[in-house]
């Protein structure tokens, strides 16, 4: 088969060299079966100029001997403000190869109408983390019956669904643009990807191991590596993603790799920060709950894990 790449991780370099390093996710990702990925801004400094961009990917070239190839996406807007776009010309001569504000969305229409415009001059797609942040606040888990038994508070599947909607319908307006959903978690927000991909828009869409493999229920134990975001989701809607792979709708399968310290993981549920680690385990998950229960065959795995995400 050719190379996995996973086009969601976060590296954690420059700036959160205690959870990760280029060279550790490197490893991780050579480990897990993949031979390149992309990895996300939201780093400290932002990969929001071009010499934070060529640090990454010389960073890159130079620890991974050849073995990984690693990508940058670089920050849509300055410092992933959503304030003022980032120098898009730069970045991507820099090696960027998309962009982003992940870890949060593009929240400004005017703001995501340009970059979508700049964006689609250099052929590289705008990845939304789709959130209506206002919706959100203070959430740790899926709002829900199960939210409310655990005395959480929840994040809601329409946030999601709003930003996607909102945005597809800034992309008619846009036409040339590329528009990716990173995670897509609910059943809703596939439905919206679909009926865009009917009308011809180019949209395209991702999906973790995690969302299409466990739900909210497991939060039960409060155990705060089911703590990501989006939240895990219902039974509902990891039948949904299933379903969106098998059809096509669901383009990529991406790890949203996002490791922390174990100190900062071993606290309150409710403070613990989102995110886990993903590229050791996705091949195996995915052999398991999609080829093993005859959802997807081994060629159309390779297409979500390989031939798909190197294309877009």
């Amino acid at each position: 088969a050719p190379g996995c790449i996973d086009m969601h991780v976060h590296l954690r370099e420059p700036g959160y060299e205690h959870k990760e390093t280029i060279e550790t996710g490197c490893s991780a990702a050579a480990a897990g079966g993949f031979t390149a990925v992309c990895c996300m801004p939201n780093t400290n400094p932002a990969i929001d100029d071009e010499s934070v961009a060529r640090y990454v990917h010389e960073k890159g070239k130079a620890v991974c001997d050849g073995i990984v190839d690693v990508f940058p996406i670089a920050a849509a807007t300055k410092g992933r403000k959503g304030e003022e776009l980032s120098p898009m010309a730069e970045l991507v001569q820099a090696g960027a190869v998309g962009f982003s504000d992940d870890g949060a969305p593009i929240s400004s229409p005017e703001i995501m109408r340009r970059a979508l415009e700049y964006s689609s001059m250099y052929g590289v797609p705008i990845i939304q983390h789709a959130e209506e942040s206002s919706m959100t606040h203070d959430g740790c888990m899926n709002e829900g019956a199960t939210a409310t038994r655990l005395g959480m508070q929840g994040i809601p599947p329409i946030a999601e669904e709003l930003m996607i909607a909102r945005d597809i319908i800034l992309l008619r307006y846009t036409p040339k643009a590329r528009y990716h959903v990173a995670h897509i978690s609910t059943r809703n927000a596939l439905d919206h990807v679909r009926k865009a991909k009917l009308e011809g828009l180019n949209v395209t869409c991702e999906v973790t191991p995690h969302h299409f493999t466990i739900t909210e229920e497991v939060v039960s134990g409060f155990d705060t590596n089911t703590k990501m975001n989006p939240p895990l989701r219902t039974k509902d809607d990891v039948a949904a993603m299933k379903q969106g792979l098998q059809d096509g709708t669901i383009d990529v399968i991406a790890t949203d790799h996002a490791p922390h310290t174990i100190d900062e993981k071993e606290v309150e549920y409710t403070t613990a920060p989102f995110g886990i680690v993903g590229l050791e385990t996705a091949v195996g998950l995915c052999l398991t709950e999609l080829v093993g229960k005859k959802v997807l065959t081994v060629v159309q795995l390779i297409q979500k894990l390989s031939t798909n995400p190197r294309r877009l």
